[in-house]
């Protein structure tokens, strides 16, 4: 199986679903001159796509896993808490699916901060607040958005949270993940 990756940062949520999935990444998309740098040293042979924005999916070659953490800036307890949007670093959540749509992997694999449950998130489409009584007035949270969007795309996804001490970290650092794979066995 094939890995491409979003957000990288320093692979290591890559070389997890590598061991999970028994499979292999075959490129990465990271612009941060220092995550570059290790991802060079550590996978020279990988090629790094770069910037997220400036990708045309159409070109990439497929992957039957799409992994990433997106920019957590924005719904992250100790950022801007700006929410899940248009315009915010979190907002790139949008790119995201962009490469999902295209790509049309067999799972998708994300990781992002405890704060993706509670942080906000906005629609350019009309949500309705209340459906025939059975929904509410609260705000659409950022993970409703994200497993909502996966949802749209006939993904089914699965979701928890971990602490990095879970695992033999030094410190708590709770991080949610999700995995959804697509409901059509693509």
């Amino acid at each position: 199986m094939k890995i491409g990756s979003l957000f990288t940062g320093a692979g290591m949520l890559d070389r997890a679903v590598e061991q999970v999935f028994d499979a292999e990444t075959v490129w990465v998309a990271e612009i941060d001159p220092n995550a570059s740098k290790v991802l060079q040293y550590n996978m020279p042979w990988i090629p790094n796509l770069g910037d997220v924005t400036q990708i045309d999916w159409a070109t990439v070659p497929q992957v039957d896993i799409l992994c990433g953490g997106f920019p957590c800036q924005d719904v992250s307890a100790a950022g801007k808490k700006e929410g899940l949007q248009d315009g915010t670093r979190s907002g790139l959540w949008s790119v995201f699916v962009e490469a999902i749509d295209v790509l049309q992997p067999k799972y998708v694999v994300i990781e992002n901060v405890k704060g993706l449950l509670s942080a906000k998130a906005t629609r350019s489409t009309h949500l309705e607040s209340d459906f025939a009584g059975l929904g509410s007035d609260r705000p659409l949270r950022a993970a409703g958005a994200v497993l909502g969007d996966l949802s749209e795309r006939g993904y089914n996804a699965r979701w928890c949270t971990l602490a990095a001490s879970e695992v033999g970290a030094p410190h708590r650092r709770e991080r949610v993940f999700i995995i959804a794979t697509h409901a059509g066995g693509t």
